[in-house]
């Protein structure tokens, strides 16, 4: 991978654990969990963008988690990351912003990339994945914004939607932004998939930084300064830095998505197939577990007699599964 630019991985970790309960909860999200691996989802992001061409990652967490993120990283060898820590959630504008105006209070250069990404998403394919960072760092050495849509393999309605305009000249594999669409219903999901040039809206996004900070002052002002106001306030805790609580609270709590991507002009999207999941779902662990001959995935101290097409799972103690489907 040629990437030119430095790109500053920041790693969004403010999950509340509302989803996979009760294997995930409030106080152990799904990202800090070793759902897909032997490693937690928080973890094989980080080393996901371990390599050459990546700096140190920044995680944007919530207070709670700083200790177990900080042990996580430790753990896995990632040196050098940094921890900026909301004092309460406000979507991910604000977290983007805050983590844009800490890398350039920090000294980043404004033709610098934040490459964002969740915390909780697993990628199955991370050759694809950098191939689809290094087209999207050329995009944005042209000063556009990209996102990264997934190659959509079925119909869900769960997921917003990007439509695909004109390539990008110059760029392979990179393309304007026609429109974003929310979640759709089946019928319309449908005929996205049969038309083409749909993408799933992945939540991942390559910004230059000093386009990303121009375009949030200009779309989202009051994001935008609240972020600017709770970095130069932030205090230095141990390895964290803490945003100001009064000056972050002031940021209205909405979306990226919302707040910029969809009204801005440099709105880019780079479409692949990734392996990726956003592991909303048991059914979604299913989806991307290794199925035995039966169609069950099975993980921990599971026996299963005449049952298929199952999640299985045991933490502790032996899970006996008998005639389910």
């Amino acid at each position: 991978m040629s990437i030119q630019a430095k790109i500053h991985p920041v790693i969004l970790s403010g999950g509340a654990g509302t989803r996979l309960w009760p294997l995930s909860r409030e106080l152990f999200p799904k990202q800090l969990l070793p759902l897909a691996g032997p490693t937690s989802l928080l973890q094989d992001t980080a080393l996901r963008v371990g390599g050459t061409g990546f700096a140190p990652p920044l995680v944007v967490s919530n207070v709670e988690h700083r200790f177990a993120i900080a042990e996580q990283l430790r753990q896995c060898g990632i040196a050098g990351a940094g921890l900026l820590l909301e004092p309460l959630g406000r979507n991910t504008a604000a977290a983007v912003a805050a983590a844009a105006a800490h890398l350039a209070a920090a000294g980043a250069a404004e033709d610098d990339c934040m490459l964002v990404l969740p915390s909780d998403h697993v990628v199955l394919d991370p050759a694809a994945f950098l191939g689809a960072v290094a087209t999207a760092a050329a995009a944005a050495a042209t000063g556009k914004l990209v996102t990264f849509g997934i190659t959509p393999s079925s119909p869900e309605t769960g997921y917003g939607y990007i439509r695909q305009g004109p390539a990008l000249d110059g760029v392979d594999g990179a393309y304007a932004v026609e429109r974003f669409v929310e979640k759709p219903d089946s019928q319309t999901a449908l005929r996205y998939l049969a038309e083409g040039g749909w993408s799933w809206n992945s939540g991942m996004f390559l910004f230059p930084l000093g386009a990303l900070r121009a375009e949030l002052a200009a779309h989202a002002p009051d994001v935008a300064a609240a972020a600017s106001r709770a970095v130069a306030l932030a205090v230095r805790d141990l390895d964290f830095v803490r945003l100001d609580r009064d000056a972050f609270a002031a940021a209205p709590s909405i979306s990226v998505d919302y707040a910029l991507m969809e009204k801005t002009a440099r709105a880019a999207v780079v479409p692949a197939s990734l392996g990726w999941s956003d592991v909303g779902s048991w059914s979604a662990l299913w989806d991307i577990g290794r199925r035995d001959a039966d169609g069950n995935v099975a993980q921990g101290d599971v026996l299963a007699e005449r049952t298929r097409n199952s999640y299985l799972r045991s933490a502790h103690g032996l899970l006996a599964a008998v005639g389910i489907e």
